[in-house]
Order: structure tokens, then C-alpha cells, then sequence
């Protein structure tokens, strides 16, 4: 079973951006050392993250979890209030945003209905730009 690496970079844009390198699996095991790497940077004063996806090869269920968990971490609660609130516009989050996930990712992440939420880009320099 391959396990998950995750590394970690600061990119500077108009706002500091934490970026987080994932490499091998998102499942189960190692869902837990995800989400510890996002709660340490936002409690290092983190407020936008980028999730490096291009090295990803699996997410399973339990990845997805994390991604929620992460995406309600950084996400202020008055931005998660308005999201609830009927006929409020569609949220696209500017705290949390994936880059490069492969096709096999980027489908399971299309039909659960994450990319409604939270941004997705195809390359680093555009994910870099949008924050």
C-alpha cells in the first residue's frame, strides 16, 4: 500500500499562500497527516491553501473527507453561513483551491460535487494567480 508525502512551500501573490505538495495516496491511513499539515499551517496563520494534486495517484472516500474537513478549516464562518442560505449565489471558495489532479481525480472530485465549492486549475501559475 503506498502512503502519502506531503511537502510543503509559500507562494506570494496580492495574499500569502500556503501550497501543499501531495504525492501517492489519499485514503484511509493517511487522511489524518493530510489534514494535520493543513490545521498546523492554519494555526501558523495560514488563510489560503493550494492543494498540489499532480502527484496524487488515488483519493479515495476517506481523501474526500479530508478535503471537506480542510475546506470548512479555512473557510470562515460567515462564508459557511451564507452558503447555507437559500437562493444565495454558488460559493467558489478563495481561501482553498486544487491544482493539477489527473483525469481519474479530477472525475471523482467532478461527480461528488467538491468542484462546485472549491476551485480547481489545470497548471501552478494559474492556481498561483487566482489568489
Amino acid at each position: 500500500m503506498s502512503e502519502l508525502t506531503v511537502t510543503t512551500s509559500q507562494i506570494q501573490g496580492i495574499a500569502p499562500v500556503t501550497v501543499l505538495h501531495l504525492k501517492g495516496h489519499l485514503h484511509g491511513p493517511t487522511e489524518q497527516e493530510l489534514f494535520e499539515h493543513a490545521r498546523r499551517a492554519n494555526e501558523g496563520g495560514a488563510k489560503h491553501i493550494l492543494l498540489d494534486m499532480s502527484e496524487l495517484e488515488v483519493l479515495a472516500s476517506a481523501g474526500l473527507r479530508a478535503l471537506q474537513n480542510i475546506f470548512k478549516l479555512f473557510t470562515p464562518p460567515s462564508d459557511l453561513e451564507e452558503m447555507r442560505r437559500p437562493g444565495s449565489e454558488p460559493y467558489k471558495s478563495p481561501y482553498l483551491k486544487l491544482v493539477c489532479p489527473n483525469p481519474q481525480i479530477y472525475y471523482i472530485l467532478s461527480i461528488t460535487g467538491f468542484l462546485q465549492n472549491i476551485p480547481l486549475y489545470n497548471n501552478m501559475e494559474d492556481a498561483e494567480n487566482s489568489f
